[in-house]
Parts: structure tokens; C-alpha cells; sequence
């Protein structure tokens, strides 16, 4: 198979990244990012593409791709709902519509969050937005459309978070969610998890749309 995966200069994109590249089952996979990932692999091929409001340019480039991992994301803290949907949903439909192209034969994955808001109603404004996303990629009719919605996630692999208060829990306060973890296993997922869930999902398929972190457990 052949994949495409944003966000992989993040947390969990880099997670998945990762997995991706140790896969017998991932022949390719393209990275698009800003910037370098710096990281040289015989699967991997990086876009650096500047302007993610619009891919009309590179859309020759992301034909024959099997599944399309959107793991890219911002943090809402401090940002205007405006500011905040331009990042969450303007970039990420930008390349959606673009794939659209091939839904045919296309599984894709968006990373939301749990809580996420599929009325797009609700008073909590990254919710509504990443709702609107995610309702968005399953009209648009892909092959496989699935949304992810963990909880907690324990980066591995040496993996950092690039949102500073992220990390700040992580370096400080890890032991705490893996206290949660012992306590509740099927609410707490880690990056290596997702990575391994979204290949399978991009084979088998699943019979929800909507992943919870039992689901991304289940099928990892």
C-alpha cells in the first residue's frame, strides 16, 4: 500500500509515520509538512508544500495513493475561533477535497479528539470545528472514511509533542496517565497503537465510523 500522511513533524503524525515505515504491509508512504522531517528511510518521500490552504498545484503528486493518515493539528489555547478553524478546517479540507479525486479507491483518518462535537452546535469551539471536519470527510464519500477520537495518548519512541504544555504534562505527569491506564486500560491509547490501527482499518476496514480509544485498542 501506499500512504499519505500530514502532521508527521507532530506527536501523533510522527507516530504513525513511524509505524508506517516499519510495515511489511506500506510500500510508500509521502509526507506532506512545511518543513523537512530530516529523516532519510527507503519508503518515505516528503512534499514540502508552504501553503496549505491550497493544493491545487500539487494535486498531480497525491494520485495513486492508497490512504491519506491527517494527522495534523493545532492546539485551540489562544486562538480565535476564526484563527483556529483556518488551521483545523480550512487546511485540512484543502487536501480532503483535493483526495476527493481518488475516493474511489481512498481511505482516510482524521485525528480529533475525544469530545469532538458532531452536532457542531455545542458552547466548546475546537470542538465544533474539528465536529465540522469530520462530518465534512464523510460526505465527501471515500472508499473508508474513519474519525479518530482518543483520549489520552502516550507518545513512544522517543517521540515529543511539539505544544509546549503538551510536553510540559508528559515530562512531568506521565506517570499519572499511566496510573489511569493500569486503572482503565481501554481509555488511554499510545502513538504506536494508533499507527498500527490506522494500517489495519486502510486493509480491513471497520464497521464504525467513529473511533473511541476501545475502537483504536481493538483494531490496533
Amino acid at each position: 500500500m501506499k500512504v499519505i500522511i500530514t502532521g508527521a513533524t507532530g506527536m501523533v503524525g510522527k507516530g504513525v509515520l513511524l509505524e508506517c515505515l516499519d510495515s511489511s504491509a506500506i510500500t510508500e508512504v509521502l509526507s506532506i509538512s512545511r518543513s523537512s522531517l530530516e529523516l532519510n528511510h527507503p519508503k518515505l518521500k516528503e512534499l514540502i508544500h508552504k501553503d496549505f490552504s491550497s493544493f491545487d498545484s500539487v494535486g498531480e503528486k497525491l494520485k495513486g495513493y492508497d490512504a491519506a493518515y491527517l494527522c495534523m493539528g493545532v492546539s485551540s489555547a489562544g486562538k480565535s475561533e476564526e484563527e483556529f478553524k483556518k488551521y483545523t478546517y480550512d487546511y485540512t479540507m484543502s487536501l480532503a477535497n483535493i483526495l476527493a479525486g481518488e475516493k474511489e479507491k481512498m481511505v482516510v483518518t482524521y485525528v480529533s479528539g475525544r469530545g469532538t462535537d458532531s452536532s457542531e452546535k455545542g458552547s466548546t469551539m475546537w470542538a465544533r470545528v474539528k465536529g465540522k471536519v469530520e462530518n465534512d470527510i464523510l460526505s465527501i464519500g471515500f472508499t473508508g472514511a474513519y474519525m479518530y477520537r482518543p483520549n489520552a495518548i502516550i507518545p513512544l519512541r522517543g517521540i515529543k509533542s511539539k505544544t509546549k504544555m503538551y510536553q510540559f504534562m508528559y515530562d512531568y505527569f506521565l506517570w499519572a496517565i499511566k496510573i489511569m491506564k493500569r486503572l482503565n486500560p481501554e481509555s488511554i491509547v499510545n502513538t504506536t497503537q494508533i499507527g498500527h490501527s490506522m494500517i489495519h482499518l486502510t486493509q480491513k476496514g471497520y464497521g464504525k465510523k467513529v473511533l473511541e480509544s476501545k475502537d483504536i485498542l481493538e483494531t490496533a
